[in-house]
């Protein structure tokens, strides 16, 4: 049998990770500063993730949500601690897509509405309803058309205030978006959204799965804009690498036994695994590493002559490079064994751990350096 193939991969094989690093088959050692698409929040093999885990694997690993599971409670509780919204709910589940695709169901059967506005750039997974509200039409099969999403243009507010109605059943936009190249929304802008959802009685959506759990030097992005949104969803850094998504609901949007449901979502290890990275982030102040890492590695970036633009917010940063440029991505990976990411045309994203320090983001600066002025030579 074969694997469907359907990633296009970079080859290189990692078979040991600790910390900001990660060693490929060979005994070659990477700066890992993607974290395998942001999920990587406290460092690889973090020997307090792996011992929670270990000692909940040796306890239980798994029973169905038919039973009380204390440790969901433990878990909500100390979210809510960290986060600032103690008083609404928790939902668990298994990933992004999943915690979109249940944030739209509350939406919809809180309002009975069923329009969704979403944003250019969106990226909201790819599950039937989450990726009918992504701006990607590749990825959206004849099955997924069927929703009633309309696209409307990031940051454009008068677009955004002509078709707004009282039809609409919820605004979906990311913290900040990721795959687009690490966008922001403006401030003015989310919160004119904030007000007519509560004028038009739609629910707003933040979408903080990639932004989400202290990667924006906030625990979530949209709190530095002073937005307080209806629905929360969350996974990628929440877990570290364990599969794990959840959303964060307002008390007002009230329950009823069997609205949403999940086998695996809120299970014994995913829990451990999100306490863990909780544990990890406030014993080690992350959040606090992260806007101070994050705020030396935009300034540093932006006295690079050869970047176009720098922008983003904690660790979550997007760097344009011109055409000319293309290949540097690639020559960080294998001439400096530096793992960035990417987002077309030619933006290089970086998403490290929260621990990655100073020190490590100055090899990244100084690879850089060497390659964008090498390039330049070539010219």
């Amino acid at each position: 049998m074969n694997l469907y193939d359907v990633y296009p991969l970079q080859q290189v094989t990692i078979e040991k990770a600790s910390g900001s690093y990660v060693w490929d088959d060979e005994g070659n050692r990477y700066l890992d500063l993607y974290g395998g698409h942001a999920v990587i929040s406290i460092g690889h093999s973090h020997p307090h993730y792996i011992s929670r885990i270990t000692a909940q694997l040796n306890r239980i690993g798994f029973y169905s949500n038919s039973i009380n599971i204390p440790i969901q409670k433990e878990l909500a509780h100390k979210l809510g601690q960290m986060s600032g919204y103690d008083d609404y709910d928790l939902f668990l589940c298994n990933s992004g897509a999943e915690a979109n695709e249940n944030a739209l169901k509350v939406a919809s059967f809180t309002t009975g509405r069923k329009k969704v506005i979403a944003f250019t750039g969106a990226f909201h997974g790819r599950t039937s309803g989450a990726v009918a509200i992504t701006d990607n039409a590749k990825i959206q099969a004849p099955f997924n058309s069927g929703h009633e999403v309309v696209l409307l243009p990031f940051n454009d507010q008068e677009a955004f205030d002509r078709e707004m109605g009282t039809d609409v059943a919820a605004v979906i936009i990311e913290g900040i978006q990721g795959v687009a190249g690490i966008r922001m929304p403006d401030k003015a802008f989310l919160k004119n959204i904030e007000e007519q959802c509560a004028r038009k009685g739609a629910c707003l959506i933040l979408d903080e799965i990639q932004s989400g759990f202290g990667r924006s030097g906030s625990f979530f992005a949209h709190q530095q804009m002073d937005v307080v949104p209806d629905l929360v969803t969350m996974a990628k850094g929440m877990g570290n690498g364990f599969p794990v998504g959840g959303m964060l609901i307002h008390p007002r949007l009230k329950p009823w036994h069997g609205m949403l449901g999940t086998t695996f979502g809120g299970n014994y290890l995913a829990c451990a695994a999100a306490l863990a990275v909780l544990e990890v982030m406030e014993s080690e102040n992350l959040i606090q590493n992260a806007a101070t890492v994050g705020a030396y590695l935009r300034h540093e970036l932006k006295q690079v002559p050869q970047l176009l633009d720098v922008r983003g917010s904690g660790l979550m940063i997007g760097l344009d490079v011109p055409s000319e440029y293309a290949g540097v991505r690639k020559d960080l990976l294998f001439k400096h064994h530096i793992f960035t990411g990417e987002a077309r045309p030619h933006t290089i994203r970086l998403l490290p751990s929260l621990a990655v320090t100073k020190e490590q983001a100055d090899v990244f600066l100084q690879a850089l350096r060497q390659e964008l002025v090498g390039v330049s030579a070539a010219f």
